[in-house]
């Protein structure tokens, strides 16, 4: 039976290679987005490329869905029917994330709310949907997108690092609680990736503080996104994808 694997974020960076790193590997793949016309920017890329996104029989099939994380209802009514249409998840990713850089003192209250409930409040709502259905199941793997920063700090990212440590934290404690149904729980923490979140990011300093030297491709992510759903005994852990980052704190 063909797995379904949804990504939350999965239209833009990130999420998008995790779309569609499992999409050519066979995977059923639903992607989210806040906003309705990034979903059908990336689904009409696949048109153009001759990607039959209909169920055909053998082949995947590729969806979109716009949806507000943030919002409990919303991400109950819309996992309700992708897993009508492709059945039960199998591993789901959360990549949506936002960032408002800023000093803690010159921080605003509402980027402080938009971060928490976004990168963290948001996560938690969608992986209490999903684990339900996985229970039942008794097999899933969750991944949170997290980051370096969520273990190392970084000035200027008082709240998103905060974010990003809660994930961790979320994230071991729920592989404790639904490790004994066969559900895997792991954090991916991104270092320094080529997305548009960094597009205008001066790189040459900061390569050079990266025992690789350079920035990661997003595609290095997926690839380490599909280890984790393919590997049957590792749960509870944070897999850092930074080019040696961490280690140079």
């Amino acid at each position: 039976m063909m797995k379904t694997c949804i990504v939350f974020g999965g239209t833009k960076g990130i999420g998008a290679s995790i779309a569609n790193c499992f999409f050519n590997h066979q995977y059923n793949v639903a992607v989210f987005s806040r906003h309705q016309e990034n979903v059908t920017t990336f689904l009409n890329n696949y048109k153009r490329k001759g990607t039959k996104t209909p169920r055909t029989y053998g082949q995947p099939q590729l969806v979109g869905f716009a949806c507000d994380i943030t919002n409990a209802d919303a991400v109950q009514e819309v996992l309700g029917a992708v897993q009508k249409q492709l059945g039960p998840v199998h591993t789901l990713v959360n990549a949506a994330g936002i960032n408002r850089d800023a000093l803690l003192v010159q921080t605003k209250h509402d980027d402080v709310m938009a971060q928490i409930n976004t990168n963290l409040v948001g996560t938690i709502h969608t992986c209490k949907v999903v684990v339900r259905s996985m229970m039942r199941n008794k097999q899933g793997c969750i991944i949170n997108i997290g980051s370096v920063v969520g273990s190392t700090g970084n000035a200027g990212q008082c709240i998103y690092s905060a974010t990003k440590a809660g994930l961790v934290g979320f994230s071991k404690s729920l592989a404790r609680e639904v490790g004994p149904r066969g559900i895997r729980v792991n954090v991916i923490a991104p270092g320094f990736i080529k997305t548009d979140m960094t597009r205008n990011t001066v790189t040459e300093p900061l390569e050079k503080i990266i025992p690789l030297r350079r920035f990661g491709k997003t595609e290095e992510v997926a690839e380490a996104a599909l280890f984790l759903a393919s590997t049957e005994y590792i749960t509870g852990e944070v897999l850092y994808v930074d080019g040696g980052l961490h280690t140079a704190f």
